[in-house]
Order: structure tokens, then sequence, then C-alpha cells
């Protein structure tokens, strides 16, 4: 295993991310709310760049009272990032992919040490 530094601590606001790679593998490591998530960067649907397209609030639908739909609106804690290629929707705290909760992006553990952010990759000696 090895520890990928990411950059430091001050560099990162919520949304952010940075793509790192060690060899053949490739990650985004995103910032939110203060925490850190880190997902492979190949997306489950045709094995485009997950990781690099719009970070944006889950879209909501609106139902009304009598459970018609009333609209849609963005949702105030729920935040996905979409792949470019063909807009596949992940969950940016789990890596699930959105249509189909029980598929997920590989993830990677963070960790925050002296004021810097590293991903630990496994089976790697690159650091």
């Amino acid at each position: 295993m090895a520890e990928l530094l990411v950059g430091r601590l001050d560099e990162f606001s919520d949304g952010d991310r940075k793509i790192v790679s060690s060899g053949k593998v490739e990650v985004g490591v995103f910032c939110w709310k203060g925490e850190f998530y880190a997902y492979s960067n190949n997306c489950l649907h045709q094995g485009g760049p997950a990781c690099e397209g719009l970070v944006m609030h889950q879209v909501e639908d609106v139902l009304d009272p009598d459970g018609r739909y009333a609209g849609q609106r963005f949702s105030s804690d729920s935040v996905n990032f979409v792949c470019p290629w063909h807009g596949y929707e992940y969950d940016l705290r789990t890596g699930e992919f959105v249509g189909d909760r029980r598929r997920k992006l590989k993830s990677f553990p963070v960790l925050k040490r002296d004021n810097s952010v590293y991903v630990v990759i496994e089976g790697s000696s690159n650091a």
C-alpha cells in the first residue's frame, strides 16, 4: 500500500476535487463539508472519467399533497458527481450509482495528516 499525496488541506473548498494517479490507478478525491471521499475515476458504464464532471446537488421530484408531480428542486443535502461521457451520477458520499444503488465505484481510504491529504492506493509501490 502507498499513500499518495493529494494536496494541502487549505487548497480545498467544498465541492473541490483533484484527480491523482499511481501507476494505472486514477482516483478522484472530493472535498465536501470538511470531509474527503476518494473513488476510482473509472465509470461503471463505459469506463469514462467518472470523477471529472459536474458536482451538483441531486435533483428531486416534488409531489403535491395528492401525490401528483409538482416540479423539481435541488436537494439540500444530497450531492452527486456526474460522469461527463454519458451522465451517470454518483453519490459523492458513498460512490453509489444513483440509478441503481447496489452498484458503486471502488472507494479508497483518505487520510488527513500534517495539514495534508493523502489517498491510500492498495497494491501500489508508487508514492
